[in-house]
């Protein structure tokens, strides 16, 4: 089964081909595809690979033997509504950070030292469960083999308020603009957003795609924006940043495909 789907309104950035995208009802192998969830952290060229999405089937909350099970495509909102309901700890990092299980897992998403990984204690792919203790992962990264389908977290109760209010406060402060959220890693010892800065980057625009100046880390689509665009922006950024520093600036966003 296929979806039709338009990425210029779909996407976080606003950008991207409409296309159609193959709906995977099942744990089966998925090497074939690239698989994208909510399109939060994606920019897709006006070319891109063959891709995928889970379907509605692994949208679900459970609590299972003293564990909480999260399907891929739980949406992260319906997470965090899930804990303030039954009162579990460790979630409130949800709190206006978009995306679905499955794709915030792989990026082992999060803000500053709350992030996925924490308190994860497994996930299912289509070979079965893997543990936490058996998965490379680091700062917004995770090394995974297969596709996930379904993630297992401890169940600690508590949930903080208080730390919701923190992590409201620091996303209030985030862009309003389309964009696919921060654009490059932070480096080790260092903030890309300063290093952007430093570059003379904050609020520099190639046609509607810009770093905004509010925060320099967000790749920001002022409204017609495009894949030509926010990959020259990025390629600058990079070329700057390495002839200041001498650092390689890595990518956070996920791109997907490539220039004619």
């Amino acid at each position: 089964m296929q979806r039709n789907i338009d990425f210029s309104s779909y996407s976080s950035i606003k950008i991207g081909p409409k296309i159609d995208v193959e709906i995977i009802d099942k744990p089966k192998d998925c090497s074939d595809y690239i698989l994208i969830g909510g399109a939060n952290n994606l920019l897709i060229s006006p070319n891109p690979p063959k891709l995928a999405m889970l379907g509605k089937k692994f949208d679900f909350i459970k609590e299972i033997d003293g564990f909480l099970h999260i399907g891929a495509t739980t949406p992260s909102g319906k997470v965090l509504s899930y804990a303030k309901r039954f009162d579990i700890a460790n979630f409130e990092l949800m709190q206006k950070l978009p995306g679905t299980m499955g794709g915030m897992t792989k990026m082992n998403a999060g803000l500053k030292e709350w992030e996925i990984f924490n308190h994860l204690v497994a996930i299912k792919t289509e070979n079965g469960w893997i543990k936490k203790r058996d998965i490379d992962y680091r700062y917004r990264h995770a090394r995974i083999e297969g596709t996930i389908f379904e993630v297992k977290f401890e169940i600690l109760k508590g949930f903080d308020y208080e730390l919701l209010k923190m992590f409201k406060k620091l996303r209030d402060n985030q862009p309003s603009y389309p964009s696919a959220g921060s654009c490059f890693k932070n480096p080790k010892g260092g903030f890309a957003g300063k290093l952007l800065e430093d570059t003379g980057l904050k609020g520099f625009q190639i046609g509607d795609m810009a770093f905004s100046k509010e925060h320099a880390n967000f790749l920001i689509n002022l409204g017609n924006g495009d894949f030509k665009d926010a990959m020259n922006l990025i390629n600058e950024a990079k070329k700057r940043v390495y002839e200041k520093f001498e650092i390689e600036l890595e990518l956070e966003i996920e791109v997907l495909g490539h220039q004619t």
